[in-house]
């Protein structure tokens, strides 16, 4: 009787995680058409505030809600602490409008590094990233009702690359409900770090999901280390199942936490490029997309009105 109440409890469990699987990309009316008729329920769009003016984001919202797509995040790349007064600036108003875009297009994320100033010490740069955040960002995050998250991408402006810096922003931050992570477990796994432990760890901040794995090339590592001294490429990006992320164990953390968010796609797997051809898929970067998603439809719930 105990064993068949916990089965119970655990198939009760298991129905509230209702996540919504997409794809990150470059917008375009083609893409969105794409998106809706793979039977994709999510996007992350790539968006360049300074091409919108109010009539023109107004019409953009319109064609996202009638597609019915849940648009989870706006990528922005950039460095917000960077040490040259005038390029910081410059990222901390495009940052500023990328925010006030999202209030107008309803999308409640914007996702990319957190900010770095090479050289410096680990807490230096939290402290930095904390007052900046709070006196050129939060007031606009607070008025637009949008979250920055940051993705664990170690090559670029970036401390936010895994657990030890995630503790000690959280902890600079206080809790803030206007900063969580965009999580990618393909970053974390290529730097031999554990993405389900770190999953497991800070589940109660992970707002956004990238769904990308990593492949090691371990005969290349096995012969030259991940250092290589000829150049050689040790590891690459791949399609969710073609690389070494445990992808079960990580859907389980999110499904025991009832995790409703958005899951994206994101193809940088070279073997379904080029990307884009005038701003749309081209036919191999679709072709991609409709391979990791006949993977994940082994795992993920579909989503059920």
């Amino acid at each position: 009787m105990a064993a068949a109440a916990a089965l119970q409890a655990q198939g009760a469990h298991n129905r509230n995680w209702t996540p919504k699987l997409g794809v990150l990309c470059d917008y375009s009316d083609a893409n969105l058409e794409f998106v809706k008729a793979q039977g994709f329920t999510s996007m992350q769009v790539n968006l360049d505030p300074a091409k919108f003016d109010e009539a023109g984001a107004a019409a953009l919202k319109d064609k996202l809600q009638r597609s019915g797509l849940y648009v989870s995040c706006m990528g922005v790349n950039g460095n917000h602490i960077d040490p040259d007064p005038a390029a910081r600036a410059r990222m901390n108003d495009y940052t500023v409008k990328c925010i006030e875009l999202c209030g107008k297009l309803g999308i409640p994320n914007i996702g990319g590094q957190s900010g770095q100033i090479k050289g410096r010490p680990l807490k230096e740069q939290v402290d930095e990233i904390e007052r900046v955040y709070t006196e050129k960002y939060f007031a606009a995050c607070e008025k637009n009702k949008v979250r920055i998250l940051w993705e664990p991408w170690a090559g670029g402006p970036n401390i936010a690359t895994g657990p030890v810096a995630w503790e000690a922003l959280f902890k600079a931050f206080n809790n803030s409900p206007h900063v969580g992570l965009q999580f990618d477990p393909s970053h974390l796994q290529w730097q031999f770090m554990d993405p389900i432990q770190a999953a497991r760890e800070f589940v109660d901040k992970i707002y956004d999901v990238h769904l990308k794995d990593t492949e090691i090339l371990w005969p290349v590592v096995r012969r030259a280390g991940i250092e290589p001294v000829n150049g050689a490429q040790w590891w690459r990006f791949r399609l969710p199942g073609d690389g070494c992320v445990d992808w079960k164990g990580l859907f389980t953390v999110l499904a025991e936490a009832g995790y409703a968010g958005a899951m994206n796609i994101e193809n940088e797997d070279g073997f379904f490029y080029p990307a884009y051809s005038h701003g749309d898929f081209t036919a191999q970067f679709k072709r991609g997309f409709r391979v990791a998603h006949a993977f994940l439809k082994t795992l993920v719930p579909p989503v059920t009105a």
